[in-house]
């Protein structure tokens, strides 16, 4: 009886031994072929930062193949899209941009007595060579790829919706722009391009959004999951095309000679916090739209309605916002007391005195938060995951905030003035700790609520949907947005 045991689990043994070795050799192909295509397309690469940075090419071919290498043996297996790639791309040049050019190479070279920031802005045209040249043809290129091997749990790709609800989102985006730019005659988007007249200058401003938006939808559908992750992808998406479009294609296009200076792109810091608003723009319209369609189109089924309504769920989250927001301000308020910039940020000057400042800025904070539950409340389903989340939102509402909406509603006009960016720092800073605050309360909140919502099958589901998948791009997303959003105002101020 236990022979004919064992010879029975004999072909479900052989059967299981058989899918984890085929398992181990298509991972093997895969970063065998990863590294291969890395190597060929950093060399390339490096050959045209190189050629850019006037300086040696075989020695960026050389050190383009190595990066390519790593990277393609690292990350060929998370490169499961272009939009994916492009983003493990970018934090991967970002990374190395910081440990070799702005860490290492001063340090070898006898040029680390100087500083780290100055050493950082000298070596900015490296930065804006890593990204375009190397980060982003390695990441764009192992995403198509990885695009043709069969994966298990992909997301489906629909590119008529990603078409539609991009431009949709571009179009709305620029047009809430169109107004405001039309009265100041400055058109952000358009920095280095010149225009004859105003209104070519905003036909062109409106077409240049709506293309953002339908490449934001192509290369980001599969990654988006919520109103928070789409803010922060556009977010991220436009610092990448501030740098690939003031700083290199609008230069091209003019024949007035690519500039990657540190003072050149200060010069056009306010066309960095235009990006980084219209991208935010851009993904809130984008997950709205699409949010939509797949209600519309995709979730029809009436089996698979939720366990409780919409309407319940965001008067919880708007709740739990307040409270988290009320927490995420007393933690950050000493540092605002302490910078001395807390009755400047309730919009007020300085002469208001510190408790009636204290009491406005907690008040902001409860309704910020309410912002966050609302936009967040599909992301933060972990300490760590949640916190990262905090950190991406509390550094939109800095842009947003003391950079733009304060300013308008004090003069009248956004300051976006790289020295105005220096000048609130501290409430950076500020913004940084509210966000981690704030998100660590919502989770604790929601988490106390959802317990015994998990006894219902239909909640496990959604819980299933909103959880993403390993290999996910978020963190190179956190990391991306975070230093590029912290560093540049540093840097550029």
């Amino acid at each position: 009886m236990v022979q004919e045991n064992l010879v029975m689990r004999l072909p479900a043994t052989n059967s299981a031994l058989s899918d984890t070795r085929a398992g181990h050799e298509g991972l093997f192909a895969g970063a065998k072929a990863g590294a291969l295509a890395g190597t060929l397309i950093g060399a390339a690469g490096g050959m045209l930062c190189m050629s850019m940075l006037h300086e040696s090419l075989p020695y960026g071919m050389l050190s383009g193949a190595v990066y390519g290498l790593v990277f393609g043996v690292l990350f060929c297996r998370r490169c499961a899209s272009p939009g994916a790639g492009l983003i493990w791309g970018l934090a991967y040049a970002f990374f190395l941009w910081m440990v070799l050019p702005a860490g290492l190479l001063p340090w070898l070279t006898g040029r680390n007595s100087m500083g780290v920031m100055d050493a950082a802005r000298e070596n900015f045209p490296a930065l804006v060579g890593y990204l375009i040249a190397i980060g982003t043809p390695l990441g764009v290129g192992l995403g198509l790829l990885g695009e043709l091997e069969p994966r298990t749990g992909r997301r489906k790709y629909v590119a008529s919706r990603a078409v539609v609800v991009g431009g949709l989102s571009g179009a709305v985006a620029a047009g809430i722009f169109q107004a405001w730019m039309l009265k100041g005659g400055y058109f952000p988007l358009l920095a280095g391009i010149a225009e004859s007249s105003i209104g070519g200058a905003a036909l062109l401003h409106f077409v240049v959004a709506a293309v953002l938006g339908v490449a934001f939808g192509l290369l980001f559908q599969q990654d988006i999951y919520g109103y928070g992750s789409s803010m922060g992808w556009g977010a991220g998406f436009g610092i990448f095309w501030w740098f690939l479009g003031p700083l290199t294609l609008h230069p091209l296009f003019t024949g007035a000679g690519v500039d990657w200076s540190a003072d050149h792109a200060s010069e056009l810091f306010g066309s960095l916090v235009a990006h980084i608003l219209l991208g935010v723009i851009v993904g809130v319209v984008y997950a709205t739209v699409d949010r939509l369609w797949v209600r519309l189109f995709v979730e029809s089924d009436p089996i698979r309605r939720e366990d409780e309504g919409p309407g319940l769920r965001t008067i919880y989250s708007l709740g739990w916002g307040a409270i988290a927001g009320l927490v995420g301000g007393a933690v950050s308020a000493p540092v605002m007391v302490q910078t001395g910039v807390i009755s400047k940020l309730a919009g007020l000057e300085s002469s208001l005195s510190l408790v009636p400042a204290l009491a406005l800025y907690l008040l902001g904070g409860a309704c910020i938060g309410m912002t966050y539950g609302l936009l967040f409340r599909e992301e933060g389903l972990s300490i760590g995951r949640g916190i990262s989340w905090g950190w991406v939102f509390g550094l939109i509402w800095w842009y947003v905030g003391p950079l733009t909406l304060l300013p308008l509603l004090r003069t009248g006009e956004a300051d976006w003035r790289p020295e105005a960016a220096a000048s609130l720092l501290p409430s950076l800073v500020a913004h940084l700790v509210f966000g981690a605050a704030t998100a660590l309360t919502f989770l604790l909140l929601e988490r106390r609520y959802s317990r015994w919502l998990l006894l219902d099958p239909r909640h496990v589901a959604r819980e299933q949907r909103r959880t993403r998948p390993m290999g996910t791009p978020a963190p190179a997303l956190w990391l991306f947005l975070l230093g590029m959003g912290v560093l540049l105002p540093i840097l550029l101020g």
